[in-house]
């Protein structure tokens, strides 16, 4: 059972996601803007941080900022816009996800277990793969000296497969882990971003370098050194 502390100045939304939460077992504390946020956050109970960003007082991209200063509790971004620069800044700010609204609960929830599970796991460590490095904390991918230009759900779908080096992931898990759809039905999304990974990443599916991939089985990582 997670302690979530969630920062939210809207209080039909804050106590809709704090009821929800708390029934599927999660213990879960509120503030409604972001210097009462700030302020919860410092307590050591708090083992994650739902963080609004349209908040009364201080912008939310401040709380963020205000609370990694003092603390490394793992926070998700609510955001309304689906704007991938923005939401790659936010990433690069210290944001360990993100969650565009408007977002059930359900939804969210699978986001916090997936960033309590990273968090449990050591995943923040950067990963290096042949030439290319994989930093979850920077958000960058480093391939031969040269930084690649990723979208945020790109990096997302990397990272997980790198996580996973040498492992044959589902389309399945991928849409689980990587987009939150736990009951499948969008294998072309999966199929579309593997095709604009492996085109940053120099390589297709004619000739794979890093990306692997069996018909009917699932998508794997690999060293093309080894």
């Amino acid at each position: 059972m997670a302690t979530i502390l969630l920062i939210e100045d809207d209080a039909q939304i804050r106590q809709t996601l704090a009821a929800t939460l708390a029934d599927m077992g999660h213990d879960v504390t509120s503030a409604p803007n972001g210097m009462a946020g700030v302020q919860a956050a410092l307590e050591d109970s708090v083992s994650l941080v739902v963080l609004d960003l349209g908040l009364p007082d201080v912008d939310g991209t401040e709380v963020l900022q205000m609370i990694r200063s003092v603390r490394d509790v793992p926070v998700i971004v609510a955001t309304a816009r689906d704007d991938q620069a923005e939401i790659v800044q936010l990433l690069n700010s210290g944001a360990d996800d993100y969650v565009v609204k408007p977002f059930t609960a359900e939804h969210l929830e699978a986001r916090v277990r997936a960033v309590l599970r990273r968090a449990e796991d050591g995943d923040s460590a950067a990963i290096t793969i042949g030439s290319m490095t994989i930093d979850p904390e920077s958000h960058e991918v480093i391939l031969d000296g040269l930084q690649l230009e990723l979208t945020a759900k790109e990096f997302e779908l990397l990272a997980f497969l790198a996580a996973n080096e040498g492992k044959m992931v589902s389309k399945r898990r991928l849409l689980a882990e990587v987009w939150h759809q736990p009951y499948g039905g969008g294998d072309k999304t999966v199929d579309v971003h593997l095709s604009w990974l492996r085109r940053k990443l120099g390589e297709s599916a004619n000739d794979p370098q890093f990306i692997h991939t069996k018909r009917g089985v699932g998508v794997k990582l690999i060293n093309p050194d080894r």
